[in-house]
């Protein structure tokens, strides 16, 4: 799995690529969180992905169909099956369940035990060297989470939704380390779209249930769906593609950590929330972090 690192892909250099490609994703994913919550209530939480997925896999097959990328060689197809089983359906399947029970402050900061678990697996699995000062930013910014999580008011409550949220966090890492080797040989928005491919085909038992809950849906939950679909699905695992192919899986998913603060700021641009103390604090707190991950970098 080393010759991944010998390539450009994993040069210590963030180039103007990855990071187009990492705003895109902390904007993108930032806003899927209250997109989630309001499909949740047309929706349930595996027919939501189906249909989310469905939708999203139309432009990606068109994609495959019109540029014909390279196939996955044989020992190559286990990587591309945890890309579209794993990080797209089983990862939605248990964010969408956790979501029901656990609160989003403490669903937050489970989900960012992520930049940490790929830390340890890059470090373990692709020879990557995380530095000391690297991994005080990254706790720096986890203790930043958890000061935004306390400040959403329902304090660190966790139960048996917090395991599901739990796994799916160890889903991105996992994948993160699984399909940064594809990047040497393919490229990235064709293993993108075997993703979103893929993983509409392993939810689309849901999908049927899914459409009769979309016929019935108020124009909320269409929105939710439809943005889903586009937004945090197709456009951003695309450009989370493009940054595991350009930067080390450690340092990408490092940028994870923007996404909270952002959140925070759109909920109070656009539906006028005003952040706590708390919020602000962790916020700050994150962002640091993740400065001084990127140091000399």
């Amino acid at each position: 799995m080393t010759t991944a690192l010998s390539t450009p892909t994993a040069g210590s250099r963030t180039d103007s690529v990855a990071v187009v490609a990492i705003v895109v994703i902390i904007f993108a994913w930032a806003s899927a969180f209250p997109a989630i919550r309001a499909g949740l209530e047309a929706f349930g939480p595996l027919e939501l992905g189906a249909v989310r997925f469905a939708i999203a896999a139309i432009p990606a097959a068109i994609y495959l169909a019109i540029t014909r990328p390279k196939l996955p060689q044989m020992n190559e197809l286990w990587r591309f099956g945890f890309g579209g089983f794993g990080f797209v359906a089983l990862y939605t399947g248990l964010l969408n369940y956790g979501e029901l029970t656990v609160s989003a402050g403490a669903a937050s900061f489970i989900i960012n035990v992520s930049p940490i678990l790929t830390a340890l697996f890059a470090t373990a699995f692709l020879n990557e060297r995380f530095s000391l000062i690297a991994w005080g930013g990254t706790l720096l910014s986890f203790a930043g989470i958890g000061i935004i999580a306390l400040g959403e008011g329902e304090g660190l409550r966790f139960d048996a939704g917090a395991l599901l949220i739990l796994g799916a966090a160890f889903v991105t890492a996992a994948n993160a380390i699984i399909q940064k080797p594809l990047f040497v040989r393919h490229n990235p928005l064709a293993v993108s779209s075997w993703n979103i491919v893929i993983g509409a085909l392993a939810l689309a038992p849901f999908l049927p249930p899914g459409l009769d809950q979309a016929a019935v849906a108020d124009a909320s939950g269409l929105f939710a769906v439809l943005y889903l679909s586009i937004v945090p699905s197709l456009i951003a695992q695309a450009s989370w593609a493009v940054s595991l192919s350009r930067l080390p899986a450690s340092r990408a998913s490092n940028f994870l950590y923007c996404v909270p603060p952002v959140a925070t700021l759109m909920g109070f641009f656009w539906l006028g929330e005003m952040p706590g103390l708390y919020g602000i604090a962790g916020g700050t707190l994150a962002l640091v972090g993740v400065a001084i991950v990127n140091l000399r970098r």
